[in-house]
């Protein structure tokens, strides 16, 4: 298996947006602490799956982690310029 360099930050969903088209997926809005203030919001599509396998959704307020995950070759050092 290979090593994936990653970082986690906190997040809430602010809310849940709804689409006009029914047939088209709703989508959360989640706040990422620590990042910069015009860039902080993302949205994502509101599905997920449990430890069960079964489809669940988020609910307004849910405290959740954003990951960002890389492959080790697409990195390089902190110290090093690119």
């Amino acid at each position: 298996m290979r090593k994936k360099s990653k970082t986690k930050r906190p997040g809430k969903v602010q809310k849940i947006i709804k689409h006009p088209d029914p047939k088209e997926p709703e989508k959360a809005e989640i706040i990422v602490e620590g990042a910069e203030e015009l860039y902080r919001e993302i949205r994502i599509e509101n599905a997920l799956e449990n430890e069960q396998g079964e489809q669940v959704k988020l609910k307004p307020g849910a405290q959740v982690e954003v990951v960002v995950e890389a492959e080790e070759k697409d990195t390089i050092p902190k110290n090093q310029q690119t």
